[in-house]
């Protein structure tokens, strides 16, 4: 399981999402991103050389308030493949620079979030070392065959009833503290 580091990143998590998701097509907001972390969880990359977190992020803080699924990889080195799915650069007090990439476009990450839903690897607490969070859901396509392909679902919402395809839900807070859960990924 991996190791998660009580250390500081400049620039953050959040600092760099809020620079980056206002380009984004599913983006709904207008303006700079005012956002809190809402949720989350780990997913192990078996070579321990990526780090893979599915952050949930809340823009704004009322009733018109959105929360957004924006799953990260951390990397050591600049991944050529995947340089438009690039936030940027952070230093990381124990580990140094990190290309922070949208883990929809690492295949680090599609490959255990496919491995996930078909049960091969567990999720991972998103702020404890070597802990399972067994809160997050999954469940296998319905056509019988194993999955290729990850859609992460930007705008958390409920699954879609018998539609075939394998899906991983999650939970997160809502402004107001109440708990939320719904359908992050999808996968075919």
């Amino acid at each position: 399981m991996a190791t998660v580091h009580a250390t500081t990143m400049a620039p953050t998590k959040l600092e760099l999402v809020a620079g980056w998701l206002p380009r984004q097509p599913w983006y709904r907001g207008t303006g700079t991103p005012e956002l809190s972390r809402a949720g989350g969880f780990r997913l192990d990359d078996p070579a321990g050389a990526v780090g893979i977190e599915f952050l949930l992020v809340t823009d704004g803080t009322g009733a018109d308030a959105t929360t957004y699924a924006v799953p990260l990889t951390y990397r050591g080195a600049p991944l050529d493949e995947a340089a438009d799915g690039l936030l940027g650069t952070s230093e990381h007090g124990v580990l140094g620079t990190r290309w922070i990439y949208d883990a929809e476009r690492d295949p680090v990450a599609v490959a255990q979030l496919l491995a996930f839903v078909g049960g091969a690897v567990e999720a991972q607490h998103a702020t404890r070392s070597d802990t399972l969070d067994p809160t997050v859901g999954r469940s296998p396509a319905g056509n019988g065959e194993q999955p290729t392909a990850v859609e992460i679902v930007r705008v958390p919402g409920p699954a879609a009833a018998g539609d075939g395809r394998g899906t991983v839900e999650a939970d997160w807070a809502r402004p107001d503290g109440s708990a939320a859960r719904g359908v992050v990924a999808v996968v075919r």
